[in-house]
């Protein structure tokens, strides 16, 4: 047999579960979107079966980078059917017409497309979603592909345009507990996945954290996770949070010793402290308590001190008393907010009402994890937080 007979019977391009994998999204997905919009193969191997060519696959690409920016699926196929080399038809177009051979009985209409049929479980690498918007299910294509730029983007988008509350809350956290329910199911085999998620969220978030904006005159607030306490993604969120509102804070990151912890609130005296623990593990009530009695400031100078515990860690314990322990973000943030304004030496005795601009409180109950994910009704709360 001839190389030329080998090659033709070589399957040209690589079949759509593949490319489904590749691209983070069903198999069904894909099959719709050539059946509604066109967007299909170039090439069908033997036995009719889908065979994607490079060119084909960028399409798909494209058609899943406009989707994950909230472009309507069909306006998004004729924007990537007119970029394309040469024309492609779409179901809009109607059939092309064909010409019956002569003598032969006239073709019949084509029946109209089957709906699609529910992907097969572990058909394909995407995550569990459910209910999400258009920006969250895009994040999650582009993790999946690991696709880094098209995740920064995605984030920064949806930061810019739904400001860093609504955007955790509604874009970020649904889209990492997705992942980390994903790797768990998966193993190992998804753990690359969840860590570019992970650090593009963080990156995304402390990006807003440090834009530049006018910090009122006050002490800042110390922001810092229990020691052992590695997860801080939500604590980047209520940072993010209190940067929109002009909240001066100080960052300590993960895992804070408690005898730095002290140190820090000896040497800053802040208007308030906020401690994060993600892990009942690390939920210690003895060092939140000592916080509390701690000195702060000056030659131990104090002005009603605020201590805050938040995160799903702590909904096992009991709260040690006196230290506030909000159930949401904005509530957490409002606490903050007040502490502020009690040592705003820049404050009048008139300040006005918009001195501080809070973040919409559509969709906040459960953000950053302080009591765990919002859930629609009629479904329990989950008391575990992120992932990260």
């Amino acid at each position: 047999m001839s190389d030329a007979t080998d090659q033709a019977d070589t399957p040209v391009g690589v079949p759509t579960g593949t490319v489904a994998r590749r691209l983070g999204v069903s198999p069904t997905t894909i099959r719709s979107w050539e059946r509604r919009y066109g967007i299909g193969p170039s090439h069908r191997g033997p036995g009719r079966h889908r065979r994607w060519s490079p060119e084909d696959v960028s399409l798909l690409d494209e058609m899943c980078r406009l989707t994950a920016r909230g472009i309507p699926p069909a306006e998004a196929a004729k924007a990537v059917r007119a970029a394309a080399p040469g024309t492609r038809r779409g179901p809009e177009d109607g059939p092309p017409p064909v010409e019956p051979a002569p003598g032969a009985d006239p073709v019949p209409p084509s029946p109209a497309p089957a709906p699609a049929t529910a992907a097969r479980p572990g058909g394909s690498r995407a995550m569990p979603l459910g209910t999400v918007r258009p920006e969250c299910r895009g994040l999650a294509r582009a993790a999946v592909r690991l696709d880094g730029p098209e995740v920064a983007e995605i984030l920064r988008a949806a930061v810019d345009g739904l400001g860093p509350v609504r955007a955790w809350n509604e874009v970020m956290m649904p889209a990492l507990r997705a992942a980390g329910r994903k790797w768990a199911a998966d193993g190992e085999q998804y753990v690359e996945v969840e860590h570019l998620l992970s650090w593009h969220v963080a990156a995304a978030l402390r990006t807003a954290a440090v834009a530049p904006v006018r910090f009122r005159e006050a002490p800042p607030v110390l922001l810092a996770a229990m020691p052992g306490e590695q997860h801080t993604l939500p604590l980047e969120a209520v940072a993010a949070a209190m940067a929109v509102r002009g909240l001066p804070y100080r960052m300590l990151g993960a895992a804070v010793p408690g005898r730095a912890l002290l140190d820090a609130l000896a040497r800053l005296g802040p208007s308030a402290v906020l401690l994060w623990a993600q892990h009942r593990a690390t939920a210690d009530p003895h060092l939140a308590r000592e916080v509390g009695r701690a000195s702060w400031g000056a030659a131990g100078a104090r002005l009603d001190p605020l201590v805050v515990i938040a995160g799903p860690g702590w909904n096992r314990h009991e709260h040690p008393t006196g230290l506030a322990c909000p159930r949401t973000l904005e509530s957490a943030l409002d606490l903050l907010q007040r502490a502020v304004d009690d040592r705003d030496t820049s404050a009048t005795a008139a300040r006005p009402a918009t001195a501080a601009r809070a973040p919409s409180a559509a969709g906040v109950a459960g953000a950053a994890g302080l009591v765990g994910r919002a859930e629609p009704p009629g479904r329990k709360e989950d008391p575990c937080g992120p992932s990260r």
